[in-house]
């Protein structure tokens, strides 16, 4: 990047235009997001604003508000769900008189809620200067999301909640400010205050400044985590993957210090590790700051069109070119970091599946992304919003990120707030921008990341970093990995020295890899409603799909509606679904919906984990439910667990995210499928055959013999142990047409 906005920032401070000396014109509050690293489709602007007059200021509730949640052990299976919970509020305040002051407290149910509540107090008029693409249109807001937000995102209460009145959300109103486009290098001044742009423009035209380069002082560092207690970490995840509660958690841990002025430390970062969502944000009152060299976006929309592009397989740069090629080539080739990427495309795409069309979302392309130290495996997701759904939505839908959370989501959530034991504040949440009338926004998350509190004895730091953990994972690499993950940061702070650790850089770079797409059957019009929408419209039911908590489970659903077929999503876990399992509550549902089909799905946890799906298992063999029935994977587990058979965990481990070979007998769904075949397995379990019982084996993994298929000889019912949503398995949509095929009378 030619143009310098950190330098552009430290002219118009200069110059009285932003910073504490200009309170003339607003606040000395600081937002600005930048666009480095190498040049490619990712942020394509780069943005200094104006100083801001509002902003809105989310905080912890107290305890007497929200309790924290009744000790319990997710990683044990022990998960606890709710389904109320406190308000969120957010206290907007106008900048006045040189300080400030309250205005109105917005109340909200939930983020998205939040986000719409906001309209009510931003400007609709567009800026007079015309936009560059994927710039906003009129006055936005921009600020920063801690991940302890996920408290209304996701149904759970924190073990370990932030504390009473900590700084959980904060965004101001931009009206104006400085924009460099990337493509042209060009700068251009927006916004609705003439007077300040006027004094912009002449301050830009002003000789640029000729800056130190920042060196940091040596400080020393603390952390929440050592090594052995991270180590110990991951190997509890392990053992919760082997259970079959989690499939991936990502854990990790912060280091804590001492700091100069954390903009001198983004200077320094936006030089030493230039990355496409570099963001730094300043509350000069509260004494808070965030500076960020993020690599990954969290979403990316329009009005129309939403992209994800997560991250997930990591190695080192590389001491020369040709040492990077081979380190990006033995990433790319690894079983593992494959195997983790899938897990997490899968999860995204599900995600995005929530708010877009049907059979709209895909993969539009994979690369390696290189920066100064590091090199990254990245999907790019895309999709096409539903008529009701946008960019505010979306962030309810996928906040916090899957590549720094894990999967299941829900349960990998309550199991990071158990083992770390630590809120992680915005380490891991996301930053960025949101025009809250047509929800087009774009979000990074927050890793990569200092947060910068000041105190009587100055500015304190602290630096989160981590991996997702699998099973195939090393505990000591693991604990190395985050360390390196964290150098550059470490090494603008000061904590750590230039060439400690030895960490290589090399040039910035994106690589293209060959994918294949999976093409999306035509929809034909079929919709996916929850239980309630169903209830309250009187509409159709359709299939009826049975969600177990996974992170999978709109992939599911968007296949079937793919395929032409109404779906009705039935959440299978809380209270609501456990008071369902009674038969008498069961039937008057099943009278109410007549659904045409009935889908378990997946989820975390042992089929008894799930009574709901267990019941419809036992109504199923016992033939008292008059349709087609198929389990996936949980749901396959429950039907066998129901016929007698046991479920006991997979004699060769846990595999999830791999593709594997399976022959069958070309029966029930498998009929006309190519044998034998590839699909994926998300499974820590596995179904043992027994001597006596009704369902029969058809389907079973090449390598292993172990069973991944059963159907009934005489009801419509089937299971499958691997995933057929998956982008790795090819042939799967044909599986689930096939199911989609049977009639009630099997």
């Amino acid at each position: 990047m030619s143009v310098n906005l950190t330098e552009i920032s430290t002219r118009l401070s200069h110059q009285d235009l932003i910073g504490n000396t200009a309170f003339r014109h607003g606040s000395p509050d600081r937002i600005m997001l930048i666009s480095g690293g190498p040049e490619s489709h990712l942020a394509k602007w780069s943005m200094l604003a104006a100083p801001s007059k509002m902003r809105a200021v989310v905080r912890q509730p107290s305890r007497e508000a929200m309790p924290a949640a009744s000790p319990h052990s997710p990683i044990s299976g022990d998960l606890a769900l709710i389904e109320n919970k406190c308000d969120l509020r957010a206290e907007v305040e106008e900048w006045k008189h040189g300080s400030w002051y309250h205005s109105v407290t917005l109340i909200a149910s939930d983020v998205e809620d939040l986000l719409d509540k906001l309209q009510t107090i931003t400007p609709v008029e567009e800026f007079s200067l015309p936009a560059c693409e994927g710039m906003p249109k009129r006055p936005f807001w921009s600020g920063a999301m801690a991940y302890d937000m996920m408290q209304w995102t996701q149904p759970l209460l924190l073990q370990h909640p932030p504390k009473d009145g900590a700084l959980l959300s904060i965004m101001w109103l931009v009206e104006g400010g400085v924009l460099h486009e990337r493509s042209s290098d060009e700068l251009r001044i927006f916004g609705v205050d003439s007077s300040w742009s006027n004094l912009a423009k002449d301050a830009l035209l002003a000789p640029a400044m000729d800056l130190r380069p920042y060196d940091p002082p040596r400080m020393d560092e603390s952390t929440t985590h050592s090594d052995e207690a991270h180590i110990a970490n991951i190997e509890r995840v392990k053992e919760g993957i082997v259970a079959g509660q989690v499939y991936q958690v990502n854990v990790g841990k912060h280091w804590k210090g001492p700091i100069g002025h954390p903009f001198e430390v983004f200077k320094h970062l936006t030089q030493i590790n230039p990355s496409p969502y570099a963001v730094y944000l300043e509350a000069t009152d509260l004494g808070f700051a965030i500076a960020s060299s993020s690599p990954e976006s969290l979403l990316d929309c329009d009005e129309n069109t939403i992209r994800s592009s997560p991250i997930k397989g990591t190695c080192l740069q590389g001491t020369s070119p040709e040492e990077a090629a081979d380190l990006r080539n033995a990433m790319i080739n690894d079983e593992k970091e494959r195997a983790e990427h899938r897990m997490l495309a899968d999860l995204m795409r599900n995600d995005l599946s929530a708010v877009c069309k049907v059979g709209s979302v895909g993969i539009s392309r994979f690369d390696v992304e290189v920066y100064s130290n590091v090199q990254h495996l990245v999907s790019h997701i895309t999709g096409q919003f539903r008529p009701e759904q946008n960019g505010k939505t979306a962030f309810q839908s996928m906040f916090p990120g899957g590549s720094i959370t894990g999967c299941p989501r829900t349960m990998v959530c309550a199991v990071i707030d158990e083992l770390e034991q630590y809120p992680r504040s915005f380490w891991t949440g996301s930053a960025g921008w949101v025009d809250v009338h047509s929800g087009a926004s774009s979000w990074n998350i927050l890793i990569r990341t200092l947060e910068a509190h000041k105190t009587s004895a100055g500015w304190r730091g602290s630096i989160g970093a981590g991996g997702g953990i699998t099973i195939a994972s090393n505990a000591k690499k693991e604990v190395s990995e985050a360390a390196w993950k964290g150098a550059a940061l470490r090494i603008a702070t000061g904590w750590m020295e230039d060439n400690e650790g030895n960490v290589p850089r090399g040039e910035l770079e994106i690589h293209p890899i060959a994918h294949r797409e999976q093409m999306p059957v035509s929809s034909r019009g079929a919709t996916i409603q929850t239980l309630q929408q169903c209830i309250e419209t009187g509409s159709a039911c359709g299939v009826l799909f049975v969600d177990n908590l996974d992170s999978f489970s709109l992939n599911v659903a968007d296949v079937i509606a793919q395929c032409g077929h109404d779906v009705t999503v039935l959440s299978g876990r809380g209270k609501k679904a456990d008071l369902l399992a009674d038969p008498s509550a069961l039937f008057d549902l099943m009278d109410r919906l007549q659904p045409t089909h009935i889908v378990l799905g997946p989820g975390p946890g042992t089929p008894e984990d799930v009574p709901l799906t267990m019941a419809f298992a036992h109504h199923a063999l016992a033939g008292q439910l008059a349709v087609p029935v198929l389990g996936v994977c949980l749901g396959h587990q429950a039907l066998a667990l129901a016929d007698g058979m046991e479920v006991i965990p997979s004699p060769h481990g846990p595999v999830h995210g791999v593709p594997v070979r399976i022959e069958h007998e070309n029966t029930g769904v498998f009929r006309g499928s190519q044998s034998p075949g590839t699909y994926t397995r998300y499974n820590s379990l596995i179904v043992n055959e027994l001597s006596d019982h009704a369902l029969v084996v058809n389907a079973r993994e090449v390598d292993s013999s172990l069973v991944m298929g059963l159907e009934h000889p005489s009801y419509p019912i089937h299971g499958t142990q691997f995933h057929p949503e998956s982008i790795g398995s090819p042939e799967g949509s044909a599986l689930i047409q096939e199911f989609l095929r049977i009639s009630s009378d099997g």
